[in-house]
């Protein structure tokens, strides 16, 4: 069993990074929306910015009561397509109840979806023909590339549909020639499924759902999960320590999948602004 050390792997490709936004005349600017006060999308907010700066990425941060119309929130976004000094765009998820994300996102320009959320960065990924593509998702295929496992043949379990992560995942390991199954709440023989993976990639978001009796002997094992268990501790969807007793390789919580996010992230806003 090997360990993925996604605190390593980021740390490699933001100094790559910072070496090439260091020779740019101007530097790529990011432009983050937050609306209300939810404590999780603060701490996300305030480490893209610490990362923005580390970098020598501007940053530009917007803060938006939680009260905030959907009108205003849709201004601000209009605002900021038009400012020649943001490059990428991100409005921080999931906005107050009463507000319409879907419509909101389709005010930021294709060009400026950093987060690669938008109808047609997802429509473009479907058809293999994405420049910049969901932050976690590309930064899971970072970590199987840059530790020298190659999905090409190999047969990828997906845990989780959501447009966000679970989807995304599936057609980027699809577009580099895994055979993908996707598992959801509805699946029938989950746990069979399961056993079949060569690689078996979780987001669901529920604490140790995956068992060791659910993992392929020497299968490479990813969770994306980021939970609580009974004790309070942070953990993700896998059961770490009995599943790593038969997994080649797998991804801890924290340090391992998290990382990668904002890495990510930073690439796509060095795309936007670039073009490269």
């Amino acid at each position: 069993m090997k360990i993925i050390d996604g605190k390593a792997i980021a740390a490699e490709l933001r100094e790559e990074l910072k070496a090439k936004i260091a020779q740019k005349t101007k530097k790529p600017g990011l432009a983050v929306v937050i609306v209300g006060e939810d404590p999780a999308s603060r701490i996300y907010v305030r480490n893209k910015i610490k990362a923005c700066g580390e970098l020598g990425v501007r940053s530009f941060s917007y803060e938006l009561p939680a009260t905030a119309t959907q009108d205003e929130v849709e201004n601000l976004l209009d605002e900021l397509a038009e400012n020649d000094e943001v490059d990428g765009i991100l409005l921080q998820l999931p906005l107050p109840k009463h507000l319409n994300a879907d419509a909101a996102c389709r005010h930021i320009p294709v060009a400026k979806d950093v987060d690669g959320f938008s109808e047609e960065n997802l429509g473009l990924l479907t058809l293999n023909k994405s420049k910049i593509t969901a932050c976690t998702p590309s930064g899971v295929m970072k970590l199987l590339e840059k530790s020298g496992i190659d999905v090409c043949g190999k047969h990828a379990v997906v845990l989780g549909r959501s447009a966000t992560v679970g989807k995304p995942m599936a057609l980027l390991l699809l577009n580099a020639n895994a055979t993908v199954t996707v598992c959801h709440s509805k699946t029938e023989n989950l746990a069979e499924l399961c056993r079949q993976a060569d690689i078996l990639v979780s987001a669901i978001g529920k604490a140790k759902f995956v068992t060791a009796n659910m993992v392929k002997e020497n299968a490479v094992v990813i969770d994306i999960g980021m939970n609580r268990d009974q004790d309070g501790k942070l953990c993700g969807d896998v059961d770490f320590e009995n599943v790593k007793e038969k997994a080649s390789w797998i991804t801890p919580v924290p340090g391992g999948v998290g990382p990668m996010t904002i890495t990510m992230l930073m690439y796509n806003t060095y795309f936007a602004a670039y073009k490269e």
